[in-house]
């Protein structure tokens, strides 16, 4: 168990001054909440099947989550939190009863709400070895055997790509101060601009407004290890790898021709004659009329979060793979279990089928490879209703149709939207406008105000009339799925001529 007190015999400090440096080297207002940060809690706290999943940075008199899934406050006092002790150490710390531990038993995170028993978190290390936060999970149990492996070893990946997105921030903030400085070096002189550049940590560069590369700084050819002035003109292209240059030729010359923004990812040789992965970008300068009088461009090298990118999503296909695996293996055992008690066949073929309706709504939204990726959007209602409605269609007609406005779903989503539409295709081949040949099925969507309408509408059927019992497990899911889960609302008319069913939605229900 690594929760003791890293480095704590050794006497180890932070100097606050410096790491407060670092802190406001980041962009952290534009970072905070947002959504790609906000997707890593929420895949944290699944991944380690946690309530809470936070991105703490550590200041001098508080911890400042700018991410955070179930978690309602945005700061906690520094002198309470559990992060200022895990990002003191190199490896996660895990905590796995804190009323044990002297360290946290007393603190009013643990003996009040949220009544914190369980902590696992990665440390959030700079480049430079400073530590600024950590990525974090809580739970409110124990956990005596702590995190597993796969867990561990996915919270470690995942915190790279916080530093990672960190690191972006960093590098945005200084290409805006470098392009405002540029700018008043160009009026200044060009020798403040060189020396400007010379101590940027990104490799800089600039061209004329027909493209030739006249200027690099120091850091290129630091970085490159070529001699001074052999990259000059169209000299640059050859650093690439054979791979990606006549893609970054075809990026570069439709900047050159339209006046628009240049940023490409390639790999660029590296003085040890290795390839790294970087991200080149560019803006033009215009004079008073709008002529581009020079373009000015920076490489910054991402090669780790590149690799840290690739970890994650062989971690995200492995355990959506497990829990596809987990739908298949409840679906098995349920027809086992049933096939020693016929009396319940009916309901086991029933409740089979509901497990394979939310697996195939899982398998649509989950991480998808190049080679597996659904044809349809994996943020599209019409995609899901399209692999959940397959079944039940026929070779040459369509008979269940899909119109209006699509609406754009995510993970949360999919799960009720599944149950609900599966529930209402079964009853329609069972007992209404699909269990005949000529029955067909429109399912429309559009937008009224703030709420999103779902029409299900059936016809061709048999003659429908109101059941005398209207409130079976059945209704009772649909209604679980509409109203519970998605905050809706499910009215249903017996028609003669078929069923007619309308869901209305709220808007913000379909993605977070």
């Amino acid at each position: 168990m690594s929760d003791a007190y890293p480095q704590a015999a050794s006497g180890w400090q932070i100097d606050e001054t410096a790491r407060n440096a670092v802190l406001a080297s980041y962009d952290l207002a534009a970072l905070r909440d947002t959504h790609e940060l906000r997707a890593i809690t929420d895949f944290t706290a699944a991944l380690c099947e946690a309530p809470t999943a936070l991105i703490s940075l550590v200041e001098e008199y508080r911890q400042t989550f700018i991410a955070r899934t179930g978690f309602d406050a945005a700061e906690t006092p520094r002198e309470t939190s559990f992060c200022a002790h895990a990002m003191r150490g190199d490896a996660i710390m895990e905590v796995r009863d804190a009323t044990l531990d002297p360290r946290f038993a007393d603190n009013p995170l643990v003996s009040g709400d949220p009544r914190i028993r369980f902590y696992a978190g990665a440390p959030l290390i700079n480049e430079d070895g400073v530590p600024l936060g950590a990525l974090c999970v809580i739970d409110t149990v124990t956990r005596p055997g702590g995190l597993t492996v796969l867990q561990r070893d996915g919270l470690a990946v995942l915190a790279a790509n916080v530093m990672a997105r960190l690191r972006d921030s960093r590098d945005a903030m200084l290409w805006r101060h470098a392009e405002r400085d540029a700018k008043r070096a160009l009026s200044d002189s060009e020798n403040r601009f060189r020396t400007l550049a010379d101590t940027m940590p990104q490799m800089v560069w600039s061209t004329l407004p027909d493209g030739y590369h006249d200027y690099y700084n120091a850091r290129w050819y630091e970085f490159t290890g070529v001699p001074a002035g052999s990259t000059d003109g169209e000299g640059w292209s050859g650093m690439f790898h054979p791979e990606d240059q006549e893609r970054a030729w075809t990026v570069w010359r439709h900047s050159l021709t339209t006046g628009e923004p240049y940023q490409i990812e390639y790999r660029l040789r590296h003085a040890d004659g290795t390839y790294r992965w970087v991200l080149g970008r560019a803006l033009p300068i215009r004079d008073g009329n709008g002529a581009i009088t020079r373009w000015f461009g920076t490489c910054t090298d991402i090669h780790e979060q590149k690799l840290a990118l690739e970890e994650r999503e062989v971690i995200s296909q492995e355990l959506s793979h497990r829990i596809k695996n987990i739908f298949s293996v409840i679906a098995g055992l349920v027809a086992f279990s049933a096939r020693g008690r016929p009396e319940f066949a009916g309901i086991a073929s029933d409740l089979r089928e509901r497990i394979t309706a939310l697996g195939r709504a899982h398998d649509f939204v989950r991480p998808h490879s190049a080679n597996s990726q659904p044809a349809s959007r994996q943020d599209s209602l019409a995609g899901l209703l399209a692999e959940l409605f397959a079944p039940y269609q026929e070779v040459g007609a369509a008979r269940l149709v899909v119109e209006g406005d699509d609406v754009a779903i995510d993970d949360r989503s999919a799960t009720p939207l599944a149950l609900l539409f599966h529930e209402l295709a079964t009853n329609a081949t069972k007992y209404g406008a699909l269990s005949v040949p000529d029955g067909r099925v429109s399912v429309t969507s559009e937008q009224d105000g703030d709420m999103r309408l779902l029409r299900w509408r059936e016809r061709g059927g048999p003659t429908v009339k109101q059941p005398e019992n209207a409130f079976g497990f059945g209704t009772q899911l649909i209604e679980l799925s509409a109203v519970r889960q998605l905050g809706g609302s499910v009215q249903r008319e017996w028609r003669p001529e078929g069923l007619d069913v309308t869901i209305r939605v709220p808007r913000t229900a379909f993605t977070r």
